[in-house]
């Protein structure tokens, strides 16, 4: 196979690319990157706008790149010719054509821009390691290259990634302090977190990110051990150290030492990475740093700037690049938050200013029809139970498909809240509210479970219900417990994905508890039972953060 050298190829070809990962859906285009192997080419070729390369890693592996320079005379240069370089690996699944757009963009504008395919993917040697050690000193050894082989200044180097590139991008920051300013656009903070919040296995977004690999890259052995665990829910703790070894948030303090400027984009509704880990991973920076967050799912904000259309989180993360790398005017350190589901833009100092109060309200007992109260009497004591590993109908959605579904055409995972069978799942439900409720933050649950058997999984989800009972999906979270004695009661306190959601006048608050999701692994035995209970002394709640 030969890789085709006209710039529209590379477009179409990439395009293809990224509808596919969006899409969660299958690559059946030929390899876009399939090239012979390229000599280096020589850093007086750098003035070539556009050229397709090989840059040979330490261990002797290959990895395709491609190159674009700023073209003679364009603004940005240094005293002897030297450019910003912009570093971009490439997403899980791709190849380094991915940002063919975004970078003819960033050379136009000033930038050597330097994508590669990341090893293990298409033709890319080695093997997949998944932001490991290997695929760390892959982004020195590609910085060495670029500085070698492109008008490249040292002392301005920066990063941009993606999903993959993205955690990429926040690992380079940790480990080569010459990188002054990276944009991690959807991409992970802790992939532990994101791979096993609440004890539990993600399993929907980890079959498929291992479909994509199957098309397109070849796994490790330490990667297929970890992937094979996950799935078969054994040896967890060490895939849980596996997953941290792969957390920039496990090298938070390299990040910070090394004062890289770190610009975050992520998703309301990101099924792979969810949006409390990249909220948690913002608070304990304390370099320049900034977070957009908006309604969507995994890279389905970015796509329409894989494509070469106008975008808002591309065009904020080169605003970023231009402040931290050329010395330009830029949006600052702060947090902007897209609310679901107006759409209006909020702006604040950091995440703790997001909400200002946060309402307590108590779950009620169940009426005759099996709906509680919520925001109930104080003192009120009840017990409820469901049948455990029953789905109820409330689910989290498909991954890569029901966020992009919410901010398409603002349709998030939807059910009718009389319908859900109360045998399976236990429902509260508020008054309607005379005023906007706007929710802002991650809602926690409080309540004490007695459960039958020694192991399961709680789902909490928050609805926003119409008139006509129908409830759209604010928020939701797993929560498993295990080594619990069969019918002691013990506490359980789940905490919610971060979200910013307006509640319309007139609508009500909706909560869900079940037991079963088809988007993860849970615990819970079929026919056992569940119980929630509450007390005077130990009242079952939800704690909602308002402003």
């Amino acid at each position: 196979m030969t890789r085709s050298h006209h710039s529209g190829g590379h477009r179409a070809a990439s395009a293809v690319l990224v509808t596919a990962l969006a899409l969660g859906g299958a690559l059946s285009a030929a390899p876009a990157s399939a090239a012979p192997l390229a000599e280096p080419v020589a850093a007086a070729d750098g003035a070539k706008p556009f050229r397709l390369v090989d840059i040979p890693m330490k261990d002797g592996v290959v990895l395709k790149a491609d190159v674009f320079t700023p073209a003679p005379g364009t603004p940005g240069a240094d005293p002897q010719g030297r450019y910003p370089v912009v570093v971009q690996p490439a997403s899980w699944g791709q190849n380094d054509l991915e940002y063919v757009a975004q970078g003819k963009q960033l050379a136009a504008a000033g930038y050597v821009a330097v994508t590669y395919t990341v090893r293990g993917f298409w033709l890319s040697g080695g093997k997949i390691d998944v932001a490991g050690p290997t695929d760390v000193a892959d982004i020195s050894s590609v910085i060495d290259w670029a500085l070698a082989h492109t008008p490249a200044d040292p002392q301005r180097i920066g990063m941009v990634g993606l999903s993959l590139g993205g955690g990429l991008t926040l690992m380079g920051a940790a480990f080569d302090p010459r990188i002054k300013a990276v944009a991690s656009l959807s991409g992970w903070g802790d992939l532990a977190d994101s791979l096993y919040s609440g004890q539990t296995r993600h399993l929907g977004a980890a079959h498929k990110l291992a479909a994509l690999q199957a098309l397109t890259g070849r796994k490790s052995p330490e990667f297929a051990r970890a992937m094979d665990d996950l799935f078969a829910d054994r040896d967890i703790p060490e895939v849980v150290q596996w997953a941290k070894t792969r957390s920039p948030a496990t090298y938070l303090d390299r990040i910070n030492a090394n004062g890289t400027a770190v610009f975050l984009a992520n998703a309301w509704s990101d099924s792979f990475f969810n949006p409390s880990q990249i909220t948690s991973f913002y608070q304990r920076l304390t370099v320049p740093k900034r977070l957009e967050l908006r309604p969507g799912d995994h890279a389905t904000q970015e796509l329409s700037g894989l494509l070469g259309l106008s975008n808002p989180t591309w065009a904020s993360a080169r605003g970023w690049l231009d402040q931290h790398l050329k010395g330009g005017g830029g949006q600052g350190q702060s947090v902007e938050l897209e609310v679901r589901p107006t759409g209006t833009h909020e702006s604040y100092e950091n995440w703790e200013a997001t909400s200002t109060r946060t309402d307590r309200l108590r779950l009620g007992a169940p009426n005759r029809l099996g709906t509680g109260e919520l925001d109930g009497p104080v003192g009120s004591d009840w017990h409820t139970s469901v049948v455990g590993g029953t789905d109820s109908g409330a689910d989290g959605g498909v991954p890569g498909l029901s966020g992009g579904l919410d901010q398409a055409i603002g349709l998030p995972p939807t059910v009718a809240l009389p319908l859900l069978p109360r045998s399976a799942g236990a429902v509260w439900q508020s008054e309607p509210y005379s005023e906007v409720q706007r929710i802002r933050g991650a809602a926690r649950l409080h309540t004490t479970v007695t459960a039958s058997a020694p192991e399961g999984t709680v789902f909490a989800y928050l609805y926003d219900v119409d008139a006509l009972g129908i409830g759209k999906l604010i928020s939701h979270a797993p929560q498993s417990w295990s080594g619990q004695q069969p019918g002691r009661a013990f506490a359980l306190d789940v905490q919610l994905f971060a979200t910013a959601y307006d509640l319309p006048a007139g609508h009500r608050l909706a909560l869900v508890l079940d037991t079963k999701d088809p988007l993860y692994g849970g615990h819970t035995p079929l026919g056992s039972s569940v119980s929630f209970d509450s007390s005077a002394t130990d009242p079952t709640e939800l704690a909602l953060p308002l402003r």
